[in-house]
This record gives C-alpha cells, sequence and structure tokens, in this order.
C-alpha cells in the first residue's frame, strides 16, 4: 500500500491550507485514516483522525480550527486546516490503517505511512 501527501507549503498566519492523501494498494479496505505531524526534535503527534463510518477525532490545539474528511471509494482523506499559526508549522504525516487479513488473523490490519509534507506557517 502507498500513501501520497500533497498540498503543503508557506501560507501566512491567520490563512488556510489544505492537505490531501491518496491511497492505493489496499484490496481489503481501509479503516481509519489520520494526520500526524512533527517538528524536528519532537514526537509525532495524532492531528485529527476519522473512521471509516465518518466519526472524527482532534487533537484540542487544532479543534475548530481544522477539519479532516475522506472519500471511501477514492480512498482518500483530507485535512482542511484554516487560521493556521505558527506553532503549526511541522511535517504532516498521513497515516491509514490497512486490513491485511489471514488465515489466523482475519481482522489483523497494518499501519501505513506517507512520506510527509511540510506545512509552513509565517508570522
Amino acid at each position: 500500500v502507498q500513501l501520497v501527501e500533497s498540498g503543503g507549503g508557506l501560507v501566512q498566519a491567520g490563512g488556510s491550507l489544505r492537505i490531501s492523501c491518496a491511497a492505493s494498494g489496499s484490496s481489503f479496505g481501509i479503516n481509519t485514516m489520520a494526520w500526524y505531524r512533527q517538528v524536528a526534535g519532537k514526537q509525532r503527534e495524532l492531528v485529527a483522525d476519522i473512521k471509516v463510518g465518518g466519526s472524527t477525532t482532534y487533537a484540542d490545539s487544532v479543534k475548530g480550527r481544522f477539519a479532516i474528511s475522506r472519500d471511501n471509494v477514492k480512498n482518500t482523506v483530507d485535512l482542511q486546516m484554516n487560521s493556521l499559526k505558527p506553532e503549526d508549522t511541522a511535517v504532516y504525516y498521513c497515516k491509514a490503517e490497512i486490513n491485511v487479513p489471514t488465515i489466523e488473523r482475519p481482522r489483523n490490519t497494518v499501519d501505513a505511512w506517507g512520506q510527509g509534507t511540510l506545512v509552513t506557517v509565517s508570522s
């Protein structure tokens, strides 16, 4: 399975940016899809996730400003980021929980990650 992100870039504080992630190569479907971010020297943190049924979770720091959405047919997940702040600057990574069933473990899943896309918010 391959995840390809797009849409990162430079934006001024208060501006908006939309990043996208497309998954390919999954034969048995995708469960939760998520966006994480990482700043150099810090741990990767969850920004938002969305289950296949559409329920979402957001980090407190982005609630009310970011919105995650997905297309279960196209296997894509987007993150709309509004009212961006300099502290939102990070490399953003897409993650997908891929169904990889086996005879022994019919509910087996594997996490796949994208290569990351840089979002820079200038003050």
